[in-house]
C-alpha cells in the first residue's frame, strides 16, 4: 500500500483548501473535510485499526469547527502522544487576494463579525492561526497560483516518499512587474539579458518557443551566467538537503516573465533534473494578457465579479 502518510490540511479562510483537498483526492488520499479539532486522535486510533488498508489519510481543519483555536494544538498533541507522526499544510495568501476571492465568491468571512468587513475578519483569523503556522510542516502561499497551478504545486509536493533524501524544486519564471512570488526561497533578476520583446518577429513568441531560447541563449552574457548560476545552485543544493529542507522555490524574473525568465528557468530545471532533483516549472505570467482578457469578459457588469475562482 506504500508508506503512511497523515496530512492535516489548515490554513486561512479563501487561501485553497478546497482545492487542496481534491488534489489530495486525486493522489489517492483518504480525505475528510471539516472534521472537528477534538475528533482527530480517535480518527487516527480507527486509522491504526485498519491494518493498512486506509494508510494515506488527508483531514481538513479549519475555523468552521467552532471549537477549533481551543482545541486544534492540544489534539496534535494528543497524536504526538501516541507516537502518530503527522505533517501539516498550512495554506496562506496576501490579505488583498483573500479580500478579492471573498468579494468575486459573495461569500461572507467566517468571522466577520455583524456589520464587520472581510478584511477585519482576516486580521482575526491570522492573529488566532499564529501558534499553527509555527508548527507547519509545510507553509504554501497561494497568492499568486491559480487552482490549477496549486493542484500541480500539492501533487508535486506530496506525490513519492514522504522522506526523500532529495529537495523538491520548483522554478517559477515570473515579471517584476506584475509582483516577486510571495514563496520565493531565492529571486534571481535575469533584466540583464539581451530582451527578444524588441525584436518584431520575437514579441509574440514566449520563452520555450525555440526562436526565443536560441535569440536568449547565443548571447556570451547569457551563457556566462548560466555557468555561474548552474555552479551556485550546485554548491546550495546540497547544503539545502542536509539542513532537511525539502522544498525550494526559485524564482526567475525579467520584466513581464514572457521571454528570458521562461528561457532560463527551463534551462535550470533541466540542469537540476540531471542531478536527480524533482523539480517542476511554472510559468507565472506568460498568459498574463490573455487572463485579464478573460476576466474582462467574464466581469459580472453589476458588481465587478468574475467567476471560476478559488474556493476556501
Amino acid at each position: 500500500m506504500g508508506e503512511e502518510r497523515f496530512v492535516i490540511i489548515t490554513g486561512l479562510s479563501g487561501a485553497g483548501k478546497s482545492e487542496a483537498v481534491r488534489a489530495f483526492e486525486d493522489m489517492g488520499f483518504f480525505c475528510v473535510d471539516n472534521l472537528p479539532p477534538t475528533l482527530i486522535p480517535k480518527f487516527a486510533e480507527l486509522v491504526a485499526q485498519s491494518e493498512g488498508k486506509t494508510n494515506r489519510i488527508a483531514l481538513v481543519v479549519d475555523i468552521r469547527s467552532r471549537e477549533f483555536f481551543d482545541s486544534l494544538c492540544s489534539a496534535l498533541d494528543d497524536l504526538e502522544g501516541m507516537g502518530v507522526t503527522y505533517e501539516i499544510l498550512f495554506l496562506e495568501a496576501s490579505d488583498e487576494v483573500l479580500v478579492r476571492r471573498f468579494k468575486e465568491t459573495r461569500r461572507r468571512h467566517p468571522l466577520s463579525s455583524e456589520g464587520g468587513g472581510v478584511l477585519e475578519g482576516i486580521e482575526d483569523e491570522r492573529r488566532r492561526l499564529g501558534e499553527i503556522r509555527g508548527r507547519a510542516t509545510r507553509i504554501l502561499d497561494t497568492t499568486s497560483l491559480s487552482p490549477r497551478q496549486l493542484r500541480e504545486r500539492i501533487m508535486n509536493v506530496f506525490t513519492g516518499e514522504s522522506r526523500r533524501e532529495r529537495l523538491d524544486v520548483i522554478v517559477v519564471a515570473f515579471g517584476f512587474k506584475h509582483g516577486i512570488p510571495m514563496d520565493a526561497d531565492l529571486v534571481f533578476d535575469v533584466r540583464f539579458l539581451p530582451n527578444p520583446h524588441y525584436v518584431e518577429s520575437l514579441r509574440k513568441l514566449t520563452g520555450d518557443t525555440e526562436p526565443v531560447r536560441e535569440y536568449v541563449f547565443q548571447s556570451p552574457v547569457t551563457r556566462r551566467f548560466l555557468q555561474k548560476l548552474f555552479d551556485l545552485m550546485a554548491f546550495l543544493l546540497p547544503h539545502y538537503v542536509k539542513e532537511g529542507k525539502t522544498q525550494l522555490v526559485v524564482g526567475i524574473g525579467c520584466t513581464g516573465g514572457k521571454h528570458r525568465s521562461i528561457a532560463v528557468a527551463d534551462r535550470l530545471a533541466g540542469f537540476l533534473k540531471e542531478r536527480g532533483y524533482n523539480v517542476s516549472v511554472e510559468y507565472r505570467d506568460r498568459d498574463v494578457q490573455d487572463k485579464v482578457a478573460e476576466r474582462e469578459r467574464d466581469r459580472d457588469p453589476h458588481d465587478g465579479g468574475t467567476r471560476d475562482v478559488m474556493e476556501t
